[in-house]
Formats: structure tokens, sequence, C-alpha cells
């Protein structure tokens, strides 16, 4: 897919809108207090970590703003740089919406493993047993392997026919039930389970297998998480977002920045990418589906079946390992499971320690992945895993 195509609106490029762009049970980390604040002046936030994420927002092609929570039990350190809103000069906040991108992803991976526990669903169950409408050459894909990308389905977000319905009118209100319909006339990638290939399409078809084996709608499946104290975090379908929201920009050096936060409809990446949560609330939804009590034993084995060398999209700090519907990432201090994502004007991070007690996230108010903004991204993983040993060590 071409890099660069025709720009719209005033600024914001159609190849941010590809593929790579589209894509409980514990309380929530306590609210603002004692243990929270901007880095600048309090006594137990790291200068240095404070100081690269500045060096980060000062870059030419760098976000306007950058915000990381760090939350060690029910304490958290919020360190943000620049600003959530270039209008007024607002900083990031811990409670402002945004849109999670791919994390997304965890939440339909979390809604189909736990209905894997309750044996409404099996890994084993394939597209032909759940979807029987979907293609038949698509038939014999089951769940794991959507969970792990190893589908082989063609991706829907890079067909032709959607971006130009994409480009001609970003706030378009897609049927997201028929998404698969745009490469519902392409034959699987590759044969399931041999290869690794990142897709929207997988996660789209999770939530539909979700709903057949329910006979509920997506929506309100992810209302099971209601426990965990989310009620900031929503799946909308239009291209609104809840107030007070952290604004999301394309930059493009030398023109000015300009605000995607509400360019674009979340309808055309659903259960794929569309859910908005705060970054308080992505910790609080990581630490349950990353840690040990969201999931049985057995179940979250089979989560946690990494495969070496897949990265998420983008790429998270240290090594990149794919397990279902999660990654691994080993860091040069130790190892943190988790999600990250993009969509025009945001790229997150969420991350958690194994054992659910600890998470980071991180996210910057721009797009970066391997294919816009590369030198970005590198700059960005690196200060992601400087976050991540200072989560990881004693303290």
């Amino acid at each position: 897919m071409p890099s660069r195509v025709r720009r719209f609106r005033t600024g914001l490029s159609a190849a941010a809108l590809t593929a790579a762009a589209l894509g409980a049970l514990l309380p929530p980390a306590q609210a603002a207090g004692a243990g929270d604040g901007a880095a600048g002046g309090h006594p137990d936030h790291d200068k240095r970590l404070q100081q690269r994420l500045e060096r980060l927002v000062a870059q030419d092609d760098g976000p306007p703003g950058a915000i990381a929570l760090l939350t060690r039990g029910g304490r958290t350190q919020v360190y943000t740089a620049g600003v959530g809103d270039i209008t007024t000069g607002r900083r990031p906040d811990p409670d402002d919406h945004m849109r999670i991108a791919s994390i997304a992803k965890a939440f339909s991976g979390a809604v189909a493993l736990r209905l894997v526990d309750e044996k409404v669903l099996s890994l084993d169950d394939t597209i032909g047993e759940r979807l029987p409408g979907q293609p038949a050459t698509w038939h014999a894909v089951t769940l794991r392997q959507l969970l792990r990308h190893t589908s082989g389905l063609p991706d829907y977000s890079g067909d032709p026919e959607f971006l130009a319905i994409l480009q001609s009118d970003p706030r378009h209100l897609f049927d997201p039930r028929a998404l698969l319909g745009f490469v519902a006339d392409e034959p699987l990638l590759f044969r399931p389970g041999t290869l690794y290939e990142y897709s929207n399409s997988d996660n789209i078809a999770v939530a539909l297998m979700a709903e057949a084996a329910t006979g509920r709608r997506y929506e309100d499946l992810l209302k099971v998480y209601r426990p965990l104290g989310l009620r900031q975090t929503s799946l909308p379908l239009g291209y609104r977002l809840p107030r007070p929201y952290l604004h999301g920009y394309d930059i493009t050096p030398p023109a000015e920045p300009e605000d995607v936060s509400e360019a674009v409809s979340a309808s055309g990446v659903w259960a794929s990418g569309g859910i908005v949560s705060t970054p308080r609330e992505l910790g609080a939804f990581m630490r349950a589906y990353g840690g040990p009590t969201l999931l049985s034993e057995k179940t979250r084995e089979e989560q946690l079946t990494f495969r070496p060398g897949d990265s998420s999209e983008p790429a998270g700090p240290g090594t990149n390992a794919a397990g279902l519907a999660i990654y691994q990432y080993t860091t040069r201090c130790g190892v943190l499971y988790g999600h990250t994502g993009n969509f025009p004007g945001y790229t997150q991070l969420a991350a958690t320690t194994p054992d659910g007690t600890r998470s980071l996230t991180f996210s910057i108010n721009t797009q970066t992945n391997k294919s816009n903004k590369p030198a970005l991204l590198a700059r960005l993983r690196t200060v992601e895993e400087d976050f991540a040993c200072a989560l990881l060590k004693d303290r």
C-alpha cells in the first residue's frame, strides 16, 4: 500500500487510515492524590525519566504531549510532558479519554477467553462451526489462530474499497458486523497456524464468534468488565470522543499540527481498535487481563504460550513475542505482558507484570508505527523500556 496518498481535510493523510493505524476483576488505581501528579516537582519522581519524556516531545516529529502511568499496588505515579490540547495548553491527564487503538484487541481477547473458561467457546472452535456464513475457504480457522494472528485471514482494513470509502468520508458509519465482507472474496493468505500476520480481521471474527456463541451483542459482552471499575471505557461507533479527552494530532513537519481526534469514525475498527478509555482505566484492565486473576490456570497457560519474534503493532519495548491477544515484552530489566496500538492521533502501550500487581501505560498523542515515522517509533520504544525498567525495579 502506498505510504502517502492524497491528503484530505486540512492535513490528515489517508495513509494514517491504513491497516496499521486501525490497528476482570481488580479495582482501578486510586484516584488522583498523594501518588499522582506531573513529574516536575514531585519528590518521588525520577528526574531522568521526566527528562527522557520531555526530549521525546521536543523532537520536530514528536508528539505534542505524552503521559505515562506507573502503578504499583494502589499507588500511581503520573509523568507528563508537553500538552494534551495545543489550543488550551492543558497537560495530559490520567482521566483523559483517548483512543486505545489495537489495545482493543486485548479486550476482545478477554471476552473470548472468559467464554472459553465458561465452556461457551473452545479455542478449537472454527469459523465454519460458529460463523458458517463466512467464506468456506475460511472455515477451518480456529479461535486460537484468530487470537494469535496465525489465521491467514486477509486484512479488511487494507482493502481498496474500504480505504476508498474512508478517504472520501473519514466519518463514514460502517456496519461493524459487515466489515469482513470487504475481503469475503479473498482466499486465506497462508495455511492457518503456519505463519504470523497481524490482521484487524482476526479480532472482528473473534467478536462475531463470541456473539454467535452467546446470542448477545459484543458491546454487551464487554460490560462484564464493569467490576473492574471501567466507568470511562466504551466502544463508540461514531467519531465523537467523551469529554475531557487527550487530543490526537497529525504531525507532518513543516505543516502545523492538525487535530485529528474526531476525524475518523470508530465504526471501521470496532472490536479490533474502536475502544475509548483513559490511561488510568487502561492500566486497571491490563493488570487484570495480563495478571493471574481473570482466567483459569488452564486458559491462562494457553493465553501465555508465546511465539518468539512476533510483535504487536507497533512493536512494544524490548523483544516481542505473541500470545493469545497479548504480547510478551522482554526488556533489559525483565518481562511484561501487554499490548500496543496506533490510530490517527494516538500511539499506545499498556503492560503489566506477570503477577498483575504493577502496570505501565504510555500514551502519546500522535501516530507512529513501522511504516509511519519509524525513527520516532524507535525513540519511543527506547523511552518505553526506560519506564518499564522503572516499573520492574524494587522501590
